[in-house]
């Protein structure tokens, strides 16, 4: 009986060690973000934008960013989560943004969460101006050009192929 006493006091004590070892509380920390407040110059429409927000952790405890939110499926996050930033140390979250849906001003937000100090978010804003292409008919000479380009046959370019040509009326 003795062997099975021990048996079960040494499951005990290994679940108390292993529970008790999950039980770390995660501090928040407070934050610095360089510029996060951003006005871009005017893009053309379909121009993508590569963005980088340099954040440093000014706190004594780690930092983790559980999740970033962009207000917009045009913007994609480059990182994995989380994000871990060390006490003192800089870290970055890298976004792509498409403007290939957006025409005129454009003002977005990315949330992030994790063990920041006071909200537990955090709010970085760009706004940009996206131009859309020209509008216009491309004229005779344009057409001509690039078809020219293309395919290298001028005469049938301009005369259309020989199967395809008729008159109506006397020649």
């Amino acid at each position: 009986m003795t062997r099975k006493y021990t048996l079960i006091l040494l499951i005990l004590i290994c679940g108390a060690v292993v529970f008790s070892s999950c039980k770390r509380k995660v501090e928040p920390t407070t934050v610095q973000v360089i510029d996060p407040n951003r006005h871009y110059y005017p893009i053309l429409q379909g121009q993508e934008m590569d963005m980088k927000y340099e954040i440093v952790n000014v706190g004594n405890n780690p930092l983790f960013i559980t999740e970033i939110q962009p207000s917009c499926g045009c913007m994609v996050v480059d990182d994995d989560y989380p994000i871990t930033v060390l006490p003192h140390k800089n870290g970055f979250i890298h976004i792509k943004y498409n403007s290939t849906k957006n025409v005129g001003l454009v003002d977005h937000y990315i949330r992030c969460y994790g063990n920041f100090a006071k909200t537990g978010m955090l709010e970085l804003r760009f706004d940009v101006h996206v131009v859309p292409d020209a509008d216009y008919t491309r004229d005779y000479e344009e057409l001509y050009r690039d078809y020219e380009a293309k395919n290298g046959k001028v005469k049938e370019a301009v005369d259309g192929k020989e199967s395809n040509q008729y008159y109506v009326g006397q020649p």
